[in-house]
């Protein structure tokens, strides 16, 4: 069907790939486990509507456009990564003017809207995705199939849709692992700021790659 072969084998290769820890978990995870699992999952899907916005630009040949042109790569990294950096320091930030509750530690909370843009801005300037899609998915797409960009987008769909399923077992999972837990006041401020530094690295290491 529309050239596409080996399925079982992208399937497996995509959850494993979903997988694999980077700034979209830490981001679900610390929304989870700060404001509950329907905040990570307003991550989860701002996530998920980046990762399309990647799909449909692969099928389109944007981001062929976009591995072709080392200017047009630079500028959206460096995008990428300010983006990434600001996340952190806003972490940092907000663990600065957490307050106390019972002991426990209540984090500034941030509107679903806001949520899902950082989820969404997070995955669309990050142009190691869209490369990422162009290197992996067409390996599962007959090159005589006349409908490449068709089995392009339905592939990216299957693999969103696993990474949706991912996302939404570690917002929960979260969720539920921080109201169990109930770690004290100081501990969870580090893990906050700790969390914080690590979008800041990963920021400046998207920006020197």
């Amino acid at each position: 069907m529309l050239g596409i072969h080996d399925l079982a084998l992208f399937i497996v290769s995509g959850l494993l790939l979903n997988m694999m820890p980077g700034p979209d978990s830490l981001l679900i995870m610390l929304r989870s486990g700060s404001q509950g699992w329907r905040a990570g999952s307003m991550a989860a899907l701002g996530i998920g509507t980046g990762t399309m916005v990647h799909v449909l630009a692969a099928a389109l040949g944007l981001s062929a456009l976009l591995s072709a042109s080392a200017e047009l790569f630079a500028v959206i990294k460096l995008m990428g990564a300010l983006y990434l950096v600001y996340l952190g320091v806003s972490m940092l930030w907000q663990s600065g003017t957490s307050t106390s509750v019972d002991g426990a530690v209540a984090l500034p909370a941030l509107s679903y809207g806001r949520i899902f843009r950082q989820g969404l801005l997070t995955n669309v300037l990050n142009p190691k995705v869209a490369l990422f899609f162009l290197a992996f998915v067409p390996q599962f797409i007959d090159p005589a199939s006349p409908q490449k960009a068709m089995a392009f987008i339905v592939l990216g769909c299957i693999f969103n849709l696993n990474g949706m399923i991912w996302c939404h077992l570690l917002a929960f999972s979260t969720a539920f692992a921080s109201r169990k837990a109930r770690l004290p006041a100081r501990v969870v401020t580090w893990l906050n700021r700790v969390m914080g530094g690590l979008f800041v690295g990963l920021g400046i290491k998207l920006a020197v790659e």
